[in-house]
């Protein structure tokens, strides 16, 4: 579980068999200080685990439904990717619950600078993730927890406001339109979501649950 408040940034070096070797750059000391054999460590907000540990960086493997549903597959060696460690019990959760967990990619259609923020627009294609995105709600790009300011009905397409502080310490700053992104959707949505479904999980269209008076008196909320 992590908060999505980027600690570093990295590089990552593909070797053989899906394995990676992540070197943190900006600030390595705040994931390599007190890392261990098995620790999570989120890598562009991927969840990986630390299969062996380097004098500058670690080592993870990805498997292949990794590499397909994120960008992971397809970062080049020169690719700043945000490094977040896992989140302590007790910690101070300065974002929202982050899994670590993609639900799919979306894309850059615009950056432009405001007056003490950046505005940052993106485009969504699968309803995996479109479902999830709601006015004020929270979500996951690329491991930084952001804020949705406005989005679309379908939910394909939203912006969120980005302060310099997060802007500049994160690879949000390296983004160009068209850029594809990890986004991973609040994790309170996707329970209320299954409590509201029943016991039918098997649907994977963006059709409302099934709510109704009786179903809420059912389950205490009247």
């Amino acid at each position: 579980m992590f908060t999505g408040l980027i600690q570093s940034l990295g590089l990552v070096q593909y070797l053989e068999q899906g394995r990676i070797q992540v070197t943190p750059t900006t600030a390595p000391a705040a994931i390599l200080a007190d890392i261990a054999l098995g620790d999570s460590i989120a890598v562009d907000g991927i969840c990986l685990t630390v299969e062996t540990i380097l004098a500058q960086g670690f080592v993870a493997t990805a498997s292949p439904e990794t590499c397909d549903r994120t960008t992971l597959g397809n970062l080049t060696e020169t690719s700043p990717v945000n490094l977040e460690t896992s989140l302590r019990v007790g910690s101070k959760i300065g974002g929202h619950f982050v899994t670590g967990h993609v639900d799919g990619q979306g894309r850059l259609i615009s950056a432009t600078q405001d007056d003490n923020a950046w505005t940052l627009t993106f485009a969504v294609d699968s309803p995996i993730v479109t479902r999830y995105i709601a006015p004020k709600g929270s979500i996951s790009v690329n491991g930084v927890s952001l804020t949705v300011a406005t989005c679309s009905a379908a939910g394909d397409e939203f912006t969120v406001a980005v302060i310099p502080v997060t802007y500049q310490d994160t690879n949000l700053q390296h983004l160009s339109p068209g850029a594809s992104v990890n986004l991973e959707g609040d994790i309170l949505g996707k329970y209320v979501e299954r409590f509201t479904r029943g016991k039918d999980v098997s649907r994977d269209s963006t059709s409302e649950a099934d709510l109704s008076l009786d179903f809420l008196a059912e389950n205490g909320y009247l």
